[in-house]
């Protein structure tokens, strides 16, 4: 299994936290490129203008209600891991 994948799954588990680099990876892997970050406030944005603003705190954690944004963001329960092999 993927990292991708792993890391796809774990967001639809709705965790109450995960790592900033985790959502760096997920976010970069659906196209979104970090556009600007003020204090701790990062903010994304893709190719087609969506945008998502996460905010990291505690180190290197992002909270749940942000990850539950992007799940809803990214469509992650229509995604499939066939998607992303075809685009490899």
């Amino acid at each position: 299994m993927g990292k991708l994948k792993k890391l796809v799954e774990q967001f639809l588990n709705q965790p109450p936290e995960v790592r900033f680099e985790d959502v760096l990876y997920i976010l970069s892997a659906f196209g979104f490129e970090e556009k600007r970050y003020k204090g701790s406030h990062h903010s994304f944005r893709d190719s087609q203008g969506r945008k998502i603003t996460v905010p990291k705190k505690g180190g290197q954690k992002v909270k749940g209600v942000y990850v539950q944004q992007i799940v809803e963001l990214l469509k992650l329960e229509e995604w499939n891991d066939e998607d992303a092999e075809s685009e490899e």
